[in-house]
């Protein structure tokens, strides 16, 4: 972790400190709060206490932002004054959130071929020049995106995979560092098991003790813009629509989902099971992949008395 130079590092290092020990510390709070530090830094160098006008000229909206985007920069900050605020470390208020839009960017959805190109692709990577990074690539790629498919958990909690998290015995992952603040466990395909196992056992060889499942040539997690930047280059090669490599998060729901239409047992129950297993806090988050579901008001009128009722999405 980078160190915070401002007047206020202290508080800062103790805030990322206590976020870090509950398990609700990510690089986007990190980064937030980094640039705050330096917003404190630059703009106020000889300031010894937090004040109003520093908060609030860092959190106001900026004219190029939308909503959201200013949500994700400023929540580490409304974070941080509220512990200090908890332990009588400053009297300056929470900054106020706009509010959340509603997103209305529909994913892409999937064919089964566009998936066998970009599988096949990351099968074909070459291991050239032969170097140690090119030859872990080869074996990390794969098993990275394909993980992403078949259990649809998201990308940072994939890339921020500890070993000891991933029990290859029994085929558990226990989810520590997620986008909410709830530990979740994710159950793995017995063909996933079974790729796991043997990458698992080829990574030794070139990190016999590494921390992260999913280790970088430094032995720490990949970045979000490694998978970005994989993701684009691999899928590029066969395919022209555009996606991403968080998609295959929804397009594991969708197939879930889909999958049910045919089966006896309660509907409930499996919407329960996927919601636990995507990490979300409530069922209600669930819900949202409903509306990605071709047909699924036929689904449901067909496979129910007529009383079913799926209430709107509470995006608040």
């Amino acid at each position: 972790m980078r160190k915070y130079t401002s007047f206020l590092a202290q508080q800062i290092q103790s805030y990322a400190s206590f976020q870090i020990a509950s398990g609700r510390f990510g690089s986007t709070w990190e980064t937030s709060l980094l640039l705050f530090d330096v917003h404190l830094k630059t703009q106020y160098p000889e300031a010894t206490e937090l004040s109003q006008e520093m908060v609030d000229t860092w959190c106001r909206q900026r004219e190029t932002e939308i909503n959201n985007s200013c949500i994700t920069r400023v929540n580490a900050i409304v974070g941080l004054v509220r512990y200090m605020r908890k332990r009588r470390k400053t009297e300056v208020e929470e900054p106020v959130l706009p509010r959340k839009e509603r997103s209305t960017y529909i994913p892409h959805a999937f064919t089964e071929t566009e998936l066998e190109n970009f599988f096949r692709a990351c099968d074909d990577i070459p291991n050239l020049p032969k170097t140690r990074i090119h030859a872990t690539r080869r074996f990390i790629v794969p098993v990275f995106f394909r993980l992403l498919y078949s259990s649809g958990i998201r990308t940072c909690e994939a890339r921020m995979l500890r070993s000891e998290d991933a029990d290859l015995s029994h085929g558990i992952l226990n989810i520590r560092l997620s986008k909410g603040t709830d530990q979740h466990y994710v159950a793995l395909h017995d063909s996933m098991l079974e790729l796991m196992r043997w990458y698992d056992t080829a990574i030794k060889e070139y990190h016999p003790d590494r921390i992260y499942f999913f280790p970088n040539k430094n032995g720490s997690h990949f970045s979000r813009t490694w998978v970005q930047e994989m993701f684009r280059e691999l899928w590029d090669k066969h395919n022209s629509a555009y996606a991403t490599a968080y998609e295959l998060r929804h397009n594991y729901a969708v197939e879930n989902i889909n999958s049910w239409t045919d089966e006896g047992f309660g509907f409930d129950a499996k919407l329960l099971y996927l919601s636990k297993s995507m990490g979300h806090c409530n069922v209600e988050s669930t819900k949202y992949y409903y509306s990605l579901v071709p047909g699924m008001a036929d689904i449901l009128r067909i496979h129910s008395d007529g009383d079913i009722v799926i209430p709107e999405v509470d995006y608040d």
